[in-house]
């Protein structure tokens, strides 16, 4: 299975270019916060993916599948960042971190965005995401007070496997297998990502792992740079008056769009 291309290939080489020089001129990378599912939960997803890209064929639904490698929950979708923003973000990031210690999580049953009869985005959902609430929660009010814009839904844990190209039913696709449980993973860090729309689909790189850990005092530098950086006056997520147009996630959900079902 190729990995696949985001809906609408003429605006995401828009936002491509947008993620590199920013509206203003500015040097950046469109970021989001996740987390890696276990070797073991990918290698049972990918399978279940390869069944269903053959029932897929045969009912002639084009679903663009998500190179294995790729899987991950995604914790907050930043979206572009300049490039002088990036520390802070990894200094609130590690802050927010501290204290939370390593949990487990199920990824199991098969669902859409918004729905299995109107889908975008085919996804393998998160069974008891209490302590992923929580996380995500911590993250998002720091990176909230870095000037990102919060996302007003629930937060829905998921691990995106396809999307569409448009919108159409593909519950008598997904139905045999939805109620497959894929395995679990023990998460002990998270990771921020930087995610670059190619002709072939999404890249995601690693821009900083921060483990998962008991709380502790932050050390001098990185008191200092948080600090020096964020008092320069410039260096906000987005510059005064920059508006994004961060329409769709690294996931492929469209912000504003929540599940029907």
């Amino acid at each position: 299975m190729k990995e696949g291309k985001e809906p609408n290939d003429g605006q995401d080489a828009a936002e491509g270019k947008v993620a590199k020089e920013g509206k203003e001129g500015r040097s950046g990378k469109r970021l989001f916060i996740g987390a890696h599912i276990s070797i073991a939960t990918a290698n049972t997803l990918a399978g279940c993916a390869e069944t269903l890209a053959r029932r897929a064929r045969d009912a002639g639904v084009d679903l663009r599948w998500v190179a294995p490698t790729n899987y991950h929950v995604t914790l907050a979708f930043l979206g572009w960042t300049g490039v002088d923003t990036i520390g802070p973000v990894c200094d609130a990031l590690e802050a927010a971190t501290q204290g939370e210690s390593r949990f487990t999580f199920r990824t199991t049953r098969l669902g859409a965005f918004p729905s299995l009869d109107r889908a975008s985005v085919l996804w393998a959902g998160v069974e008891d995401p209490g302590p992923l609430t929580r996380l995500a929660g911590a993250i998002g009010e720091a990176m909230g007070r870095l000037g990102f814009r919060r996302d007003a839904r629930p937060f829905h844990p998921h691990v995106t496997i396809a999307r569409l190209p448009g919108s159409r039913a593909i519950r008598d696709v997904v139905l045999p297998m939805a109620e497959q449980m894929f395995g679990d993973t023990r998460i002990d860090a998270v990771t921020l990502f930087e995610s670059e729309t190619k002709s072939s689909g999404s890249v995601y790189r690693e821009v900083q792992k921060i483990a998962l850990r008991k709380a502790r005092n932050p050390g001098p530098e990185s008191e200092k740079r948080q600090t020096s950086t964020l008092e320069r006056g410039n260096n906000h997520a987005l510059h005064p008056g920059y508006e994004p147009d961060e329409t769709q996630t690294d996931d492929g959900w469209p912000r504003g769009q929540g599940p029907t079902e």
